[in-house]
C-alpha cells in the first residue's frame, strides 16, 4: 500500500505523514521538497543540456549540487530548496526550472505529471502534499483552469494509476481561518515576525487568477483556500471514491487512521 497525504497549509499534515510512519517504520517517506517519484514541488526540472552550464555556474557548490540531483528520463531534478548556501540569487535561479507557476505550458505541465505518475514503480511509501496540493493550486491560481477542466486532469491521473495500489488520506479543515492562523505564529521567526504568511499572500494576490478575478488580501485568500478543500474532497468522492478517507484536521484518533 501506498500512502498520500492530503488537505489545506495547516491542516496537519506533517503530523499525520509522522503518524504513518511510526505505523509503518519500514516505508519511505517523501516531504515536499525530497526526490519524489511522483511529485516536483520545490524541485528543478532541468534538461541534461541545461544541467552542466549549472554546475559551471556554481562550481562552489558544485558538490551539494550534484548529491542533490538525480537523472530522469532526459532531465536532472534538483532538490535546490535543500541546498543550504549563502551565495546570492541560487534559489531563485534554480526556482526558475520549477514546473509550476506557468513556467511551461499547460500541456507540458500536464504530460510531465501524468508521465512520472506512470512510471512510478515503488511501493510502501508515504507521500506528503504529493496528489493534489501542488497540482490543484497551480491549475487554479496560474492557469485559471475550470473545476471541471481540474476533475477532468484528476480522471487522466487516475487512469494512469491503474493497478497501484494507493490510499488517500485527506484532511479536512473544519476551521480554515484557525489553522492559518497557528502555521502563522508556527512560521515565524523568534521575534514574532511571520516568515511564511506574507509570502503566501504575494504568492495569491500575484497570481493570474487573483488578478484576474479582482481579488487580493487575507480574506479573499481564505475563500480560496475553502473553494480548493471543497474541490479536492469532490474529486476524492467523485474520482477516487474507494480509495480515500476523510480525517478532521487535528481531531482525529489514533485508530481512526
Amino acid at each position: 500500500m501506498n500512502y498520500f497525504v492530503e488537505g489545506l497549509q495547516g491542516s496537519g499534515k506533517s503530523t499525520l505523514v509522522g503518524k504513518l510512519s511510526d505505523k509503518h517504520p519500514d516505508y519511505n517517506v517523501f516531504r515536499e521538497g525530497d526526490y519524489n517519484p511522483v511529485e516536483l514541488a520545490w524541485c528543478s526540472y532541468v534538461s541534461e543540456d541545461n544541467y552542466p552550464s549549472i554546475l559551471e555556474k556554481y562550481d562552489d557548490i558544485k558538490n551539494e549540487l550534484t548529491l542533490k540531483s538525480h537523472a530522469e528520463d532526459g532531465h536532472v531534478i534538483i532538490c535546490y530548496t535543500q541546498i543550504i548556501t549563502d551565495i546570492p540569487g541560487f534559489h531563485k535561479d534554480l526556482e526558475q526550472y520549477e514546473i509550476y507557476n506557468n513556467r511551461i505550458s499547460r500541456d507540458d505541465f500536464k504530460s510531465i505529471i501524468l508521465k512520472r505518475y506512470s512510471d512510478w514503480n515503488t511501493d510502501n511509501n508515504i507521500f506528503e502534499c504529493s496528489l493534489f496540493q501542488n497540482i490543484v493550486e497551480d491549475m487554479i491560481l496560474f492557469q485559471n483552469a475550470s473545476d471541471e477542466e481540474i476533475i477532468a486532469f484528476y480522471r487522466e491521473i487516475k487512469d494512469v494509476l491503474s493497478g497501484r495500489d494507493y490510499h488517500i488520506e485527506y484532511l479536512m479543515s473544519e476551521d480554515v481561518r484557525s489553522n492559518i492562523n497557528v502555521i502563522r505564529k508556527e512560521r515565524s521567526d523568534d521575534q514574532g515576525n511571520e516568515l511564511w504568511f506574507p509570502l503566501m499572500l504575494k504568492y495569491f494576490n500575484e497570481s493570474p487568477f487573483a488578478k484576474i478575478n479582482g481579488l487580493s488580501g487575507e480574506e479573499d485568500m481564505l475563500s480560496h483556500f475553502c473553494h480548493r478543500q471543497e474541490l479536492e474532497i469532490k474529486i476524492c468522492r467523485e474520482i477516487f471514491s474507494d480509495r480515500y478517507t476523510i480525517l478532521k484536521s487535528k481531531s482525529y484518533r489514533d485508530e481512526d487512521i
